[in-house]
């Protein structure tokens, strides 16, 4: 295969997009109540790392595994806490058999924000792309997507009726090159 072919595949779009600043995300999640995030951050999501930490009502929790976020939320959640997950879509695949097990067999709504890498590269072959749609829908988890600056009014919206209505709220991040 040509390199060249590649290279002009995973190029960056004209006007790269930056969704959400950090002091954005900050003000959504104090908004929504959130106690705590729990996250593996990513290339993108990693930009609001220090106005995570500077949040006075928002704890930050690392995890070494996507698989173990999951559960920490639903641990969280049972102790009367309002926990939110961030990480990329790799992540999501690979702590799905977590999610899937907090979310249907033990009824405990979860809620999170997914960065969907190399989304806003519409020729990736990047199969984190092509995958996450379907996996989503075979879930049946209602997740919505911001895609552009625009949308990002759905992340309170989806988060906050997801809360009230005690169902999980995922929303799934445009993101660029991961």
């Amino acid at each position: 295969m040509d390199r060249s072919k590649i290279t002009e595949m995973n190029a960056p779009p004209a006007n790269p997009t930056l969704m959400f600043t950090g002091q954005e995300v900050v003000a959504t999640l104090v908004e929504l109540g959130v106690t705590h995030v729990i996250w593996i951050p990513d290339s993108a999501t990693g930009l609001w790392e220090a106005d995570l930490e500077a949040a006075p009502s928002l704890e930050l929790l690392r995890v070494c595994r996507e698989g173990e976020a999951w559960p920490l939320a639903a641990g969280l959640a049972l102790g009367g806490k309002k926990p939110f997950v961030v990480m990329q879509t790799t992540g999501l695949f690979e702590s799905g058999d977590a999610l899937r097990n907090i979310v249907f067999d033990l009824q405990i709504p979860v809620f999170g924000l997914i960065g969907v890498r190399n989304w806003l590269y519409p020729d990736s072959p990047d199969t984190a792309r092509r995958f996450t749609q379907p996996i989503m829908d075979a879930w049946q988890l209602g997740a919505v997507w911001i895609e552009s600056p625009d949308d990002k009014p759905r992340l309170l919206e989806h988060v906050k009726k997801a809360m009230a209505t005690d169902q999980p709220g995922i929303v799934l991040m445009a993101e660029g090159k991961g």
